[in-house]
């Protein structure tokens, strides 16, 4: 039987209102998370930054450091993470507790829109062609709710939560995590790049949500021969921002043909695993995410 998450017209309180669900599904949000450690948001105001080679990377060096890694991919339209860390479309198992999530050889639990959907194949809402925006948000704002409260995370020592791009999906995270551990805002050195990032951070700082870091990603051109880097932007905006908004600037990391073709095959871990100044700052990056707890009530 192929899995599915369940819509709002499938749960068993079919006679209660859509409020009444949306609390049921909120309950079982908590409970699925009292094993979890800390809640990570990966965010970005843009689009092509690499914001998911960045969080898949993060991911696994988490895993072989040791950490139990959960990793939601809410990017519902344009879902990349089973592709870069080589999970097979479709490997999903329904249990008694709910989906169980797909698991890559370092340990990485996964949950991601690619996994319920046929290859090549777009995401499409049961719902009439001219239904509206804000009729569409609020699904997508329930797919998000689901891949908490419907998933078998288990024990996890950090949950990273994939962002697409925009400010407002960080928003609806931490209304269904209110102790989220923080964020982690991924921009590249472009001032295009940081005036949609600077949206974000200051929607951010405005609704009091935790922003712990930056990472500046495509920082440079690494050189395979001399590990040299070049520039290629003109921007700084990692650091035009992190001093802007007063927010540490976590990593900078150059464009490596290597990292892409690894992320290209789904070989990620296996790439984690060979040396390289790259390969370091990741690591350096995932020991620092690894240190976070979640917000307490008066971070919250």
């Amino acid at each position: 039987m192929s899995p599915k998450i369940r819509t709002y017209f499938d749960l068993p309180e079919s006679d209660s209102t859509l409020p009444d669900q949306i609390a049921a599904q909120d309950r079982r949000v908590a409970a699925r998370l009292e094993d979890v450690g800390a809640v990570v948001a990966i965010m970005s105001g843009k689009g092509g930054v690499g914001k998911s080679l960045v969080t898949a990377s993060l991911a696994a060096s988490l895993a072989r450091s040791g950490k139990r890694v959960g990793l939601i991919d809410a990017d519902l339209n344009g879902p990349s993470a089973t592709g870069l860390l080589g999970i097979p479309p479709r490997s999903l198992v329904e249990s008694g507790e709910g989906i169980e999530p797909a698991v890559t050889p370092g340990g990485v639990r996964v949950m991601s829109m690619a996994l319920l959907l046929e290859p090549d194949t777009g995401l499409a809402w049961r719902d009439s062609a001219d239904a509206g925006f804000v009729w569409r948000g609020a699904q997508e704002r329930g797919a998000l709710r689901e891949f908490i409260s419907d998933v078998c995370w288990g024990e996890l020592d950090v949950l990273l939560v994939d962002l697409p791009p925009g400010s407002q999906r960080v928003a609806e995270l931490h209304g269904l995590v209110p102790n989220l551990a923080g964020s982690l805002a991924v921009t590249i050195p472009s001032g295009a790049s940081r005036d949609a990032v600077a949206r974000s951070l200051d929607l951010a700082r405005a609704r009091d949500l935790p922003v712990r870091g930056l990472v500046e990603n495509l920082a440079g051109a690494r050189c395979d021969a001399c590990d040299r880097v070049s520039p290629l932007y003109d921007g700084e905006a990692g650091r035009e921002l992190a001093d802007q908004f007063d927010v540490p600037l976590l990593a900078q990391i150059p464009f490596d043909r290597t990292l892409a073709r690894a992320g290209d095959a789904g070989a990620l871990e296996p790439w984690l695993e060979s040396g390289g100044s790259v390969q370091d700052q990741i690591r350096a990056l995932a020991e620092t995410v690894s240190g976070w707890t979640p917000a307490g009530p008066e971070e919250a």
